[in-house]
């Protein structure tokens, strides 16, 4: 009966049979996969990984119910789970690609560049000739920042499988990262028609363009993902995200709304941010850093110039800098790297308060030769992590010569932003509610420290606001903050044709524009927690 209901793509009534089934035989390995199998494809998650692990219990060399533990395990937000499945599986298979691609995508998702682009070869080797193999190998490409390669593989993969969803998706997502937004949409509508369950990309379509009232079957398109059952929280929630920026275009902010806490409440169900540890983190960096310690870095032991590191929230103007930077001829934009998150909580996990001068230097050696790696002949080397205002201490006393510049913008714009934004779901970060507004309060308090203890001819601020309405004096303080030469090209940062792997993709292709100032006000309504950000507009 089970069978009969999987093969028709019934998997919600292939649930009930494969239950007696396994109530029946509870030690048979095959049914309690089968079981999984089947919730797994019916989106009850809690129920799969239960029938998973019973199968994998029962045959610890079931490559298949490690496998599909992992991909559960993925789905509800217990990444380093999942990842162990995964490489249990291709332990006891070798051969099994699917659970080496898997690992280095989840790795990848975690900013764990170098172990899954070494992954990701793995599992072009394991299965060189397949489509798997040569999507894995154009994966690494990708992570590798070679994306005109990448681009070359994906497309001979279509030339051999031309309904490839997973490829179609790939080369549509590197295309929209080129600023090629038209084509890119094409190939993300083909993947999602071959494959609803990759939905999500209807946030890419609809980010790449405003949506009008010549859309409405985009519109309806969307809403009927919705109702596939095995739609997993993460594509469900971009495509609420999707449906919002297509209401927000059209001028209708309470269904804007109504779709973007939709959103996080799905996000809620598996990001797990904890509010009082993360203050209690930023209390202990204030602590650790204190005037005294910054007054002791010494640009003479460490006078490399080349970072230049971009600060701030999510969704203040970061992009836009990069961007401004990285058009002159002597600066290579490096995008997000996760070098100093990785850096920092192993220090903090070390418990060594302050940093001992060995670590420091390990630190800057290391960071150089991975910038040096990416762009051997630049002058400066953007590194556009939102994040690393966290570390902003620590990279004085590595690399004292090193620029940071915070981007502030007006925090309830920013907090606002950040709602209507996909952020990856291993990151454990809020988007709303009064998560979000504690966090934007924390990070305040912080920059504010940053701003009393770290030079100012090291430590440069700007204003979204200020820069989106008179660019050119702050792009020539930023300039001369970096030491180099003025540039005209500078203040054109639309032209820069270089590839933008961030949620502002689109808007990085844009000339100066001041529509995103005071957005909040067409919400005002509907701000529910986020309201309490209105008082201090440009703070910290």
């Amino acid at each position: 009966m089970a069978a009969q209901f999987l093969r028709a793509g019934r998997p919600r009534e292939a649930v009930a049979p494969l239950r007696e089934a396994a109530r029946r035989a509870p030690r048979n390995a095959a049914i309690l996969h089968d079981l999984g199998l089947a919730c797994l494809e019916a989106g009850a998650l809690g129920e799969a990984i239960a029938a998973l692990r019973g199968a994998v219990a029962a045959n610890p060399r079931y490559a298949d119910a490690h496998l599909r533990l992992g991909i559960a395990l993925e789905a509800s937000g217990a990444p380093g789970p999942a990842l162990a499945s995964y490489q249990r599986a291709y332990e006891v298979l070798p051969s099994l690609a699917d659970a080496r691609y898997r690992a280095a995508n989840l790795l990848d998702s975690l900013g764990r560049t170098a172990e899954a682009i070494a992954g990701f070869r793995r599992a072009a080797a394991s299965a060189p000739k397949t489509t798997l193999g040569r999507i894995a190998a154009a994966r690494a490409l990708l992570a590798e920042n070679r994306d005109t390669e990448a681009e070359k593989a994906l497309r001979q993969v279509l030339a051999l499988d031309r309904d490839n969803a997973v490829a179609l998706d790939l080369l549509g997502n590197a295309l929209a990262d080129a600023g090629r937004f038209a084509e890119a949409a094409d190939y993300l509508q083909r993947a999602i028609d071959r494959s609803p369950l990759l939905a999500g990309s209807y946030y890419d379509i609809v980010r790449s363009r405003r949506i009008g009232p010549r859309d409405g079957e985009l519109v309806a398109r969307m809403r009927a993902a919705l109702a596939h059952p095995g739609l997993d929280a993460v594509q469900r929630s971009r495509v609420h995200l999707a449906l919002g920026k297509a209401a927000d275009d059209r001028g209708d902010y309470q269904e804007a709304m109504r779709q973007f806490d939709a959103a996080e409440a799905l996000r809620n169900e598996i990001v797990r941010f904890d509010l009082a540890a993360f203050e209690a983190r930023i209390d202990g960096l204030i602590a650790c850093f204190t005037p005294e310690l910054c007054a002791t870095a010494r640009a003479a032991e460490r006078d490399d110039p080349t970072p230049v590191l971009i600060i701030g929230l999510p969704r203040s103007g970061t992009t836009l800098v990069e961007q401004i930077l990285s058009a002159h001829p002597d600066v290579r934009g490096a995008g997000e790297l996760a070098f100093w998150n990785e850096r920092g909580q192993g220090w903090r996990q070390a418990g060594a308060e302050p940093p001992d001068a060995a670590f420091l230097a390990a630190a800057a050696a290391d960071y150089l030769r991975l910038l040096r790696g990416i762009a051997p002949a630049a002058a400066r080397v953007t590194d556009k992590m939102p994040q690393n205002f966290l570390w902003a201490g620590l990279v004085h006393l590595a690399l004292p010569r090193a620029t940071i510049i915070h981007c502030r913008r007006s925090p309830i714009d920013t907090a606002l932003s950040i709602h209507r934004t996909h952020f990856n779901a291993h990151l454990s970060f809020p988007t709303g509610g009064a998560a979000l507004v504690g966090y934007v309060r924390a990070y305040q308090l912080l920059c504010a420290h940053w701003r009393s203890v770290l030079p100012s001819e090291r430590f440069i601020e700007i204003d979204y606001e200020v820069l989106t309405a008179a660019p050119e004096p702050v792009i020539r303080r930023l300039i001369a903050a970096c030491g180099l030469p003025w540039d005209d090209a500078c203040l054109r940062p639309e032209q820069n044709a270089r590839v933008v792997k961030t949620p502002s993709k689109w808007q990085a292709r844009q000339p100066f524009y001041r529509s995103a100032v005071g957005t909040w006000r067409a919400y005002e309504p509907w701000l529910g927690p986020l309201r309490a950000l209105l008082s201090g507009d440009v703070d910290g």
